[in-house]
């Protein structure tokens, strides 16, 4: 351990006495370089519309995406992540649509990387947004969720993204297994290019609600629960072993979800492997605080600053948060 000068020779005040002391001696930092911007996305023409339980948050169809992802640009955000708001007409048992190649999520990713082909695209692999009950995967005759079935259909799902061009796909279904299938399939396949993302320690958590809310599953769900897939909250040496499973799968980058309820999850995963780590500062994160700076509770840019700091103090490399454009608003100056 490294010894410090005791009082009164050593002073760590000293250093927060100015600005530029403080400047100079921070150890870590956040850009915009670190964020990562979830929207929800709608076939149509001119269509939003706002999701009540995350103030400031819309579900836009793709003309009104295309000037959100020209401020993403501008601000220097570097990817746009893409989740789909599916007509319920669409909705089957076995979320098929979730492998059209002419569904919303390819169509969107041909049109933003054909306009913004600097932009980073990333997509969702799950079948939630496709299922007529609002699981992540195929039932059983009991309603259990079928894991080797359900990875066959999202390696489709995931060449359907790939085959359309995006440049990360982000497989949050949590059944074991899927990121060795979905590798091999696209070196199979040609994408050798397409990253993958993993949601590695996804937990079954309270903190979804509002997210659900804007995709459209909750209904679907009902009094149903993904306990049976997603990790139990009190659980962190098994988000080590399921890390440490798809790195060894061929995942290029992992992820914790939820964020900060999580955040000791994140440093162990950073420290035990060192690769490029994610945090998810999910819906109800996101509607906690904006919650409380409408009420005047709390300051809303300063706590939002200061959330996603946390994030990189914890050993983040970066953040998804509906708070990207904000954030990046107050780096820029």
């Amino acid at each position: 351990m490294t010894l410090h000068a005791p009082f009164p020779h050593g002073r760590p005040r000293r250093l927060r006495r100015q600005d530029f002391t403080r400047n100079l001696v921070r150890e870590h930092a956040l850009t915009t370089h670190d964020l990562i911007y979830p929207v929800f996305i709608l076939d149509g023409q001119a269509r939003r519309e706002s999701v009540a339980s995350m103030p400031g948050v819309e579900r836009m169809s793709l003309d009104v995406l295309f000037p959100v992802a020209q401020k993403c640009v501008d601000y220097g955000i570097p990817v746009l992540a893409l989740f789909p708001v599916v007509d319920a007409s669409l909705k089957t048992a076995d979320g098929r649509e979730a492998w059209n190649d002419d569904g919303l999520v390819p169509r969107a990713v041909r049109a933003l990387k054909e306009r913004f082909p600097g932009l980073g695209i990333m997509t969702d692999v799950a079948l939630d947004p496709f299922t007529s009950h609002g699981q992540d995967g195929l039932l059983d005759d009991t309603g259990y969720i079928i894991n080797d079935d359900t990875v066959e259909v999202l390696v489709k799902q995931a060449l359907t993204q790939a085959r359309a061009g995006v440049d990360i796909v982000a497989p949050s279904d949590m059944m074991d297994g899927r990121i060795g299938a979905i590798r091999s399939a696209f070196e199979n396949d040609g994408h050798t290019h397409t990253a993958i993302m993993a949601y590695s320690a996804k937990y079954a958590s309270a903190f979804y609600g509002p997210f659900r809310d804007a995709v459209g599953s909750a209904s679907n769900l009902g009094k149903s629960n993904k306990r049976v897939y997603q990790m139990d909250p009190g659980n962190t040496d098994e988000a080590l072993r399921e890390v440490a499973m798809d790195i060894a799968e061929g995942a290029d980058m992992v992820m914790v979800k939820p964020g900060m309820p999580y955040l000791d999850v994140v440093r162990r995963v950073k420290d035990e492997f060192k690769v490029p780590t994610f945090a998810y500062q999910v819906s109800g994160e996101y509607a906690m605080l904006k919650a409380a700076a409408q009420n005047g509770w709390l300051d809303h840019d300063a706590v939002m600053m200061e959330s996603l700091l946390a994030f990189k103090r914890a050993g983040a490399d970066g953040i998804l948060t509906y708070f990207a454009l904000d954030a990046a608003r107050l780096l820029r100056g």
